[in-house]
């Protein structure tokens, strides 16, 4: 038990081994070292705690009974057991890291991805005939690109904000017999 809350307390330290160790290490070979010192330890302390163990023989020598011996690799298995366990966990999470960051990347590769000036949460669908978003958004187009569509946009509020420092606001209109229009327009 001593040697299990130990090993939990080592979890820092532990994972620190684990990521001095680098990608070439067996996964295990770290922990192995961590359980051999904490039971190294607990022996210690435990001979030096009990009078007939006391003496000048050296901490390594362990008991020389098979059923002492079996309740040691017993021990030390489990804390292998546990070790492993936490470096899988460490390894999940780094996994999940990284597909986050990956995900995060792989939206900042999209540049050329306009994101709609009415809801200003999703991405435009510029198409050659239309313009269009998930919030509604439909506008019928001639020739349209993503790269005229965007300097349409940046030169508008370009020109805008040389004027006014408010920001401009996008809506959608369309009168009676008019198509679906963007309408920038200044609350200012």
């Amino acid at each position: 038990q001593r040697c299990m809350e130990r090993l939990k307390s080592s979890r820092a330290k532990l994972l620190d081994r684990y990521r001095q160790a680098g990608d070439g290490a067996c996964g295990a070979a770290p922990g192995a070292l961590l359980v051999q010192e904490v039971m190294e330890q607990e022996w210690q302390e435990l001979r030096d705690r009990l009078p007939g163990l006391r003496g000048e023989e050296p901490m390594e020598q362990m008991p020389e009974d098979p059923d002492e011996l079996a309740v040691l690799e017993e021990i030390q298995q489990e804390l292998i057991l546990q070790e492993q366990l936490v470096i899988e966990e460490y390894e999940r999470s780094l996994r999940f890291d990284e597909e986050c960051l990956n995900a995060m990347l792989d939206g900042l590769d999209a540049t050329d991805r306009i994101i709609c000036p009415v809801c200003r949460k999703n991405n435009l669908t510029v198409k050659t005939h239309l313009v269009c978003c998930q919030c509604g958004l439909y506008i019928s187009t001639q020739d349209m690109t993503e790269g005229k569509l965007r300097s349409l946009l940046e030169s508008a509020l370009t020109e805008h904000s040389q004027r006014c420092l408010h920001s401009p606001e996008f809506t959608v209109t369309s009168g009676m017999e008019e198509e679906a229009s963007l309408l920038m327009s200044c609350p200012v």
